[in-house]
């Protein structure tokens, strides 16, 4: 039996306890810090391929942009902020800070919208396409004239009043181009391909400009013959591609190049 004398402190034996407790704790901190978590490197790397993955995924977002939508999204914008279309393709939104608009997306979308049904029932006989000359809407004879004729056709009104509609809502330069097959013809009217190709392009930018009043100045006319043909003239189908007109709406690029 172990007897408590007066001078015992309890206070003291508690206090040693809490030192013993308190020197474990550290020793264990320092066990566990000193294990090395070997797997740590993964934490980086999953970071880093989730970092490509986004930056690539950007990228191939960038890549494939729908001209349509785009364009449409441009004339939206404008309507919303009641700009209009210029040659310098920018505006602005917010004072002193311009804001460049493809003008060329906006043009084509503009067309298409314009067509769209007409396009659809032609089949494959009218097209929109867009290259480094601007917007070209091309379309084969049969839709505008008679078989070696220049005359347009009354049915083909509906084709030039929706191509004229779409025109007039853009200050840019046009080039109207006559284009035919490689068959010589020689008729009353016509001497050559140049002729008739000529004269189809001429009637109808005065088409243009008499009835639907664009202005005669942004508009040019010029016959290329058989000489720039878009299919092999050694069938029938290649032939009948061939024999067309191209309304260009010129880019400002190309515009700049008109004579003045």
């Amino acid at each position: 039996m172990v007897r408590v004398g007066a001078g015992f402190k309890p206070a003291l034996t508690l206090t040693s306890a809490r030192i013993l407790i308190i020197i474990m704790t550290a020793k264990r901190k320092k066990a566990d810090e000193e294990h090395e978590n070997v797997e740590r490197w993964m934490v980086s790397y999953a970071d880093f391929v989730t970092l490509l993955f986004c930056f690539f995924t950007a990228m191939y977002a960038i890549s494939n942009v729908d001209n349509d939508k785009l364009g449409k999204f441009v004339r939206s914008m404008r309507d919303a902020f009641n700009a209009s279309p210029s040659s310098t393709k920018a505006f602005s939104v917010i004072e002193d800070i311009p804001i460049l608009l493809p003008l060329d997306l906006e043009t084509e979308a503009k067309v298409k919208d314009e067509m769209e049904r007409l396009v659809s029932e032609a089949k494959g006989g009218i097209e929109i396409k867009r290259d480094e000359r601007g917007v070209t809407i091309s379309i084969m004879d049969k839709f505008l004239f008679e078989l070696g004729s220049a005359q347009l056709r009354e049915s083909s009104k509906a084709v030039v009043d929706a191509a004229a509609s779409a025109l007039k809502n853009f200050p840019n330069m046009i080039r109207i181009e006559g284009h035919t097959d490689n068959v010589h013809i020689s008729n009353r009217d016509f001497r050559s391909n140049w002729e008739l190709s000529s004269m189809r392009a001429i009637n109808v930018a005065e088409y243009f400009i008499n009835v639907h009043g664009i202005s005669p100045e942004r508009i040019s006319a010029t016959g290329y013959a058989e000489y720039k043909p878009i299919a092999p003239n050694d069938s029938p189908d290649g032939r009948s591609k061939n024999r067309r007109v191209d309304i260009v709406i010129l880019s400002e690029k190309e515009g700049q190049k008109e004579p003045r």
